[in-house]
């Protein structure tokens, strides 16, 4: 594979419901197939074509889903619908195929796969039902890609342009942008005339990211270009260079995107400031104040079902606070040996400051300059290549798509915050991209660099997503799937993966690092349900940071907002690593010398994203087939 560098997440909540897995409860069907099924037909093969039928139907409700498989047709200039009356017939439409499912196929008449798809798709439907029970209770705007800033960077990362139809396609979604913004608007109106709306920091955020965005060149004379008009003006650029348009074509296409920005685009930001700036007078003042859903009305039963959602457990906020503090425990011993082994006096503590004050060591950080965020990227990318030349030894299934490292959009950026992964194409054609943000190079550690790559990259994020979009054989929805626990346990897992890699963690700081985030996972246990379940405020939450973690002052602080706006979804990193281990140990130890890795793993990214507990499923079926 070839990979390039490149300086300058995610889909929003709302625009991909029915692609999150949850966890639930429901009896199978038992009942018969269909009279009118053919007699050679199985099953499974009845339930799996029923299957592509209904994504097909859910892909029509949701056009943007069609962009990130490429497919381009008369949706390809339209938005999701963001209304609460979208929402509702999203529902409304999850919870009808549910029961013609029931009613159509029988449970016990479908293979394995068939029953883990069927299985699948129940989970999908009851996490639905409880994700809307407390749709009034999350926060519409915050500074963590909500869907005012996915937008934008969704047209510039993912609207591709070759022809005339397609450009014609981007102002319609630019002009379609505004339409979204503004039911996102009344949304967050209507929930925050029920107390629901994220503490004071988010809105600054909002406004700065929305300003950004709707200020410069077309929007007013000075500055440099809109990142949205300068997106535009390079597609219809590429096309005239390409001999695709002529000069006055080009011109009629950049009157119209500018149009587009001015009419439609920027109206819709200015409202979204202007609400911003009048609903932040209510927000939480600062950080002393208690930040978390607990102090939202019904915000202790909304944080129940945030972690029943994000780790696919009952797991109680009791439950994951200990598993935290346990974890926080092992790996500062391992962290107090490692220091030892590199002969750093004083405590563990003592050494956390070391390396924050080691800022000017050319050995832990890169400069704050565009040479350093370049050497950055570089070691990432060879980081990865190192890995890529040895999956065959560790994995069956590959991946056809590439990845590359990219500085987060300059719209978009944040000091300290953390870094994501875009997939790629089912065909392979797109590549997937690692995002760093590298404004503070101070809050991005050599000692960082290594086990960011391996989770977001390979063998982590990258890996596992482009496998389950590339998988043959099993329904379309399931390769779109997706399970937090599932997928960052995987990416944390991956961390670990790579030290039994030749050629990684070669300078010992390298796995200090790995360690380091490996701790931060085990944090973040703690934090979050500290701050959700426990009362405490932003301020407690940082310094237990600070105090446990080797982490920068300003990322701890991005992190603890991350944890504010997004409750539970930081638990699900340990709880699915620690499961994953588990599965492994259970198959090593029941196998002995019959235990493969490379079908281990195939065994666990072979049909996708699933809950923990279909996972374990699936993985014992797997080391009985084998004679365990």
């Amino acid at each position: 594979m070839k990979r390039s560098n490149a300086s300058r997440w995610t889909v929003g909540a709302l625009g991909t419901l029915l692609l999150l897995v949850g966890c639930g409860e429901t009896a199978p069907s038992t009942s018969p197939a269909a009279p009118d099924a053919a007699p050679d037909v199985s099953e499974t093969d009845r339930l799996n074509a029923w299957f592509d039928e209904k994504y097909e139907e859910q892909l029509d409700l949701m056009p943007m889903s069609k962009t990130y498989l490429g497919i381009k047709d008369e949706d390809y200039g339209k938005l999701n619908d963001y209304s609460e009356a979208g929402a509702d017939a999203i529902l409304a439409w999850r919870q009808s195929t549910y029961d013609e499912m029931r009613s159509s196929f029988d449970y016990d008449a479908l293979d394995a796969t068939g029953q883990d798809s069927y299985d699948l798709w129940a989970y999908l439907t009851n996490q639905a039902v409880e994700v809307e029970r407390f749709r009034d209770r999350g926060f519409v705007f915050h500074q963590m890609g909500s869907s005012h800033s996915f937008l934008p960077q969704f047209l510039i990362s993912r609207h591709d342009v070759v022809t005339v139809s397609d450009m014609q396609a981007y102002v319609s979604r630019i002009r379609e942008t505004g339409r979204a913004v503004r039911e996102l608007i009344d949304r967050s109106r209507r929930y925050a005339a029920l107390g629901v709306r994220p503490p004071y920091f988010a809105f600054e955020l909002v406004i700065r990211e929305a300003t950004a965005l709707s200020s410069g060149p077309p929007f007013d004379e000075s500055g440099i270009d809109s990142p949205i008009w300068a997106d535009a003006t390079n597609k219809v650029r590429a096309l005239q260079a390409a001999g695709t348009i002529t000069p006055e074509v080009a011109e009629e296409l950049l009157a119209a995107a500018r149009s587009a920005l001015l009419d439609d685009f920027a109206p819709a930001y200015r409202e979204l400031i202007a609400w911003q700036e009048e609903d932040r007078v209510n927000a939480l003042p600062d950080a002393d104040s208690a930040t978390g859903v607990g102090v939202l009305p019904a915000g202790d039963d909304y944080y129940v079902a945030r972690l029943r959602y994000f780790t696919t457990t009952g797991l109680s906020a009791d439950d994951v606070h200990a598993m935290g503090l346990a974890n926080v425990a092992r790996i500062h011993a391992e962290m107090e040996a490692f220091q030892a082994s590199v002969e750093i006096d004083g405590t563990l503590s003592d050494f956390f400051a070391l390396l924050q004050e080691a800022r000017d060591d050319p050995r832990f950080y890169y400069p704050n300059t565009d040479a350093g965020r370049s050497a950055y990227l570089e070691a990432s990318t060879a980081a990865i290549e190192n890995i890529e030349a040895q999956l065959p030894d560790y994995f069956g299934l590959l991946p056809k798509a590439d990845v590359v490292v990219k500085r987060v959009e300059a719209f978009r950026e944040q000091p300290g915050a953390a870094a994501h992964y875009m997939a790629s194409s089912p065909d392979g054609t797109r590549p997937g991209v690692f995002y760093a943000h590298l404004l503070d190079m101070m809050a991005m550690p050599k000692y960082r660099l290594e086990n960011l790559a391996y989770h977001e990259a390979l063998p982590g994020h990258h890996l596992q997503t482009a496998i389950a979009i590339e998988l043959d054989g099993i329904p379309e929805f399931r390769k779109r799937a997706r399970s937090t626990a599932y997928t960052e346990g995987w990416g944390l897992y991956a961390e670990r993966l790579a030290k039994e890699i030749p050629g990684t963690y070669q300078d010992p700081f390298g796995d200090f690092g790995r360690l380091r985030g490996e701790l931060w996972r085990a944090v973040r246990l703690v934090v979050d349900t500290g701050l959700h379940a426990k009362g405490w405020t932003e301020r407690e939450a940082i310094e237990y940071c600070l105090a446990n973690a080797p982490v920068a002052p300003i990322q701890a602080e991005s992190e603890v907002r991350r944890y504010i706006v997004f409750p539970g979804q930081a638990t699900a990193y340990m709880v699915g690593m620690l499961k994953i281990l588990e599965l492994r140990e259970k198959a090593e130890s029941t196998l002995g010398d019959a235990f493969d890795i490379r079908a281990f793993h195939d065994t666990v990214l072979g049909q996708g994203a699933m809950p923990l507990d279909l996972l374990e499923k699936k993985v014992d079926r797997w080391v009985a087939s084998i004679g365990g």
